[in-house]
């Protein structure tokens, strides 16, 4: 006998999250209660792997999921989401460059309950040069466009620091000025 039951809106729903192009995942205090097989396998998983799993064991470090969980906890407190371009890493060790907006339940507690979209940007902004840890994260505020200045500020170090960061940068990626050495992070050379 065929079912011959109508699919329901929640079916739809369900389809869609399910068959989505882009990874998605719905989080609660930072641990995956959901995700689709497109987010899955962008980190090498499949989505049963990751059920029960911090968002940690995505990104290269602990330093940069805990210095990126207080940017977007302050952002979404403000706003309800956040939005970013970050290196994240496949279960492979491979780092790559993703873009990442997330949604939460309740700006009081942001981190409670959020939606989130992710999108591996590897094809036009490949990971050119292997990165410390700092260095992710000062190409991660050079390539949203902040200045030396409010990188300093946000990561609470000095200018000058910030100043020896890129100039390291600048000779690891054989960069003649600044603003190649933002082309060649951003993949545009």
């Amino acid at each position: 006998m065929v079912n011959s039951r109508m699919p329901t809106l929640d079916d739809d729903l369900a389809l869609a999250f399910d068959l989505a192009p882009v990874g998605l995942c719905v989080s609660r205090d930072r641990v995956i209660e959901r995700c689709n097989a497109a987010f899955a396998a962008m980190f090498g998983h499949t989505p049963a792997q990751l059920l029960g799993q911090s968002l940690a064991c995505l990104y290269p470090s602990a330093v940069e999921f805990e210095h990126i969980g207080a940017q977007g906890l302050s952002e979404m407190q403000r706003s309800g989401q956040y939005s970013d371009e970050r290196i994240m890493r496949h279960c492979s060790g491979r780092l790559f460059w993703c873009h990442v907006a997330g949604r939460s339940l309740s700006r009081d507690q942001p981190f409670a309950y959020a939606v989130w979209m992710f999108e591996d940007i590897s094809a036009r902004r490949p990971v050119a040069v292997p990165l410390t840890t700092r260095e992710r994260e000062i190409v991660r505020q050079l390539a949203a466009g902040l200045s030396t200045k409010e990188i300093a500020r946000l990561l609470s170090v000095s200018p000058r620091t910030i100043d020896g960061h890129r100039a390291r940068l600048m000779r690891k990626l054989g960069a003649r000025s600044a603003i190649e050495m933002i082309a060649r992070l951003v993949g545009l050379s």
